[in-house]
């Protein structure tokens, strides 16, 4: 499994937190930023890191903000994308199995790092179920390409 991770400034010790405990868990991922607490714009890391799954060159992916609100908006916004705002296991458990979320996002400010890691393995350990959510997501699909430019 590769993973492809994010954040901006509001997210970046949370960041810091989920990738150690993916280097310690041996799971493959690439850090597309940001590399500080420096002031910086969500939506370019969203955009990154949503590109990179949709192209899958990544399996899945982790974006951090500081509520994870605003860089899931961003993220939805790229057709492919179904990032999922997740700040307990049972919806990260959940959007995996019936969504078939891609991309998982999380507030610095909502969850703790305990919660977070695991949030981070239910959202990486679920799969999707198919059958009658693959219906939904087709018509997900199809919302998407009716507003595509």
């Amino acid at each position: 499994m590769k993973i492809a991770i994010g954040c901006d400034h509001g997210g970046f010790q949370l960041k810091e937190e989920v990738k150690k405990h993916l280097s310690q868990k041996g799971i493959e991922f690439e850090d597309f930023g940001t590399y500080s607490e420096e002031s910086c714009d969500y939506p370019d890391i969203a955009a990154c890191v949503g590109e990179k799954v949709v192209a899958k060159e990544f399996e899945l992916g982790i974006l951090i903000c500081g509520t994870g609100i605003g860089i899931g908006i961003a993220a939805n916004k790229i057709p492919g994308v179904r990032a999922a705002l997740c700040s307990d296991t049972f919806s990260a458990h959940a959007t995996r199995q019936h969504n078939n979320a891609n991309i998982l996002t999380m507030g610095q400010r909502v969850v703790g790092p305990g919660l977070a890691l695991d949030i981070v393995d239910t959202f990486l350990n679920s799969s999707f179920e198919g059958d009658r959510h693959q219906r939904r997501i087709d018509k997900i699909s199809a919302i998407e390409n009716k507003y595509k430019k």
